[in-house]
C-alpha cells in the first residue's frame, strides 16, 4: 500500500526517518536542548540537513510532571510548527499530541500527520486529521492515560492485543473519514508495557507488518533498551540501532528517532542486505 505523508507519496520498501523535536524543558533525552525556540529551529534545521523526512514536534514530555495544559501546549507548539512550514514548505511536519483542540490548531498552521501518541484517548483527534485531510498515527497503550508509566500491566498475548487494537483503530480511523492511504500503526514501545513486552513485539513485528498497515516504530534510547543492557540514556545508541536494523528486516516503515544520520546508515544497510536498495558504490573486484 502507498503511503501519503503530505504532498509526497512512499513505497512499501521506503524507509523513512522521523526526527524527534521536543518543544520541552523536561525532555528525557535532551533535557531541555530545544526548549527554546531558535533552539528547535536550528534542530528542524539540522536534521533536514542530516535526511530527516519527517520531523515530530511535540510539547509534552510523555512521563510524568507537571500538568501541561492545552493552552500551555499550544502555546509550544502552534506558532512554532507555522514557522517550519514557512521555512520548509515541502518538510513532511508531524506533532505528537493527544489533544484534540490542538491537533486542529496545528493543522491549520500546516502539520500533515497527527501522532496520536496515546492511542485515541482524545477520540475526536482522528475527527480532525480526517477533517484536514491529514496523516493519522494509532498508538497501542494498553488504554493507558496519558503520561502514566506501566505498573505490572498483563496480557494474555501482548502482541495478539496490539495487533487487535490497531487494526481496530485504523479502521475506525477509515471509517471516520482519514483517507486510508494517510494512517499508520505504532506498537508503542514502553507505552504500556514493560520491557519484555517491548521485546516480544520486536520479535514479532512481522505480525504487525503483515496487517497490511505501515507501521511506525519509536525506539529510540527507550527504556526496554536500556534495561536489555544495563544502560543509561545517553549510552544507548548502539542498542537502539540494533532493535531499529531487527525492524527494518521485519518490514516497519517509519522510525522516529533522535539520532538521524546512524538510523539513516542503518535502514540503508539493511535495505540493501534485502535488494531493494543498490549499493551507492561498486567498485570491488571490477576494477
Amino acid at each position: 500500500m502507498t503511503l501519503r505523508l503530505g504532498p509526497h507519496a512512499y513505497d512499501e520498501s521506503d524507509r523513512l526517518v522521523m526526527a524527534i523535536v521536543n518543544r520541552t524543558p523536561d525532555s528525557f533525552y535532551d533535557k531541555g536542548l530545544t526548549w527554546h525556540e531558535d533552539a528547535a529551529l536550528d534542530r528542524v534545521r539540522q536534521v533536514v540537513e542530516e535526511g530527516a523526512d519527517i520531523v515530530d514536534i511535540g510539547g509534552i514530555k510523555a512521563g510524568p510532571g507537571p500538568v501541561i495544559d492545552a493552552e500551555e501546549e499550544m502555546r509550544r507548539v502552534v506558532g512554532f510548527v507555522g514557522r517550519v512550514r514557512g521555512e520548509f514548505p515541502g518538510l513532511v511536519i508531524s506533532v505528537d499530541t493527544w489533544r484534540a483542540e490542538v491537533g486542529r490548531a496545528v493543522c491549520q498552521e500546516g502539520a500533515d500527520l497527527l501522532n496520536d501518541a496515546w492511542g485515541g484517548y482524545d477520540p475526536g483527534l482522528v475527527d480532525v486529521a480526517a477533517e484536514f485531510g491529514v496523516g493519522y498515527v494509532c498508538t497501542h497503550t494498553g488504554g493507558a492515560t496519558p503520561r502514566t508509566r506501566p505498573f505490572r500491566v498483563e496480557y494474555a498475548d501482548v502482541v495478539d492485543d496490539v495487533v487487535a487494537s490497531l487494526v481496530a483503530q485504523a479502521d475506525r480511523a477509515v471509517a471516520r473519514g482519514v483517507d486510508r492511504s494517510r494512517v499508520l500503526i505504532d506498537p508503542a514501545h514502553d507505552f504500556g508495557k514493560n520491557s519484555w513486552h517491548s521485546l516480544e513485539v520486536t520479535r514479532r513485528l512481522e505480525e504487525l507488518t503483515s496487517t497490511g498497515w505501515p507501521v511506525l516504530v519509536s525506539l529510540s534510547n527507550k527504556d526496554f533498551v536500556g534495561e536489555a543492557l544495563d544502560l543509561p540514556v545517553g549510552e544507548r545508541l548502539v542498542g537502539t540501532l540494533a532493535t531499529t536494523a531487527i525492524s527494518a528486516w521485519l518490514g516497519a516503515q517509519v522510525y522516529r528517532v533522535h539520532e538521524v544520520v546512524e538510523t539513516r546508515q542503518v535502514l540503508d544497510m539493511v535495505a540493501t542486505i534485502a535488494g531493494t536498495r543498490r549499493p551507492s558504490v561498486m567498485t570491488r573486484g571490477l576494477a
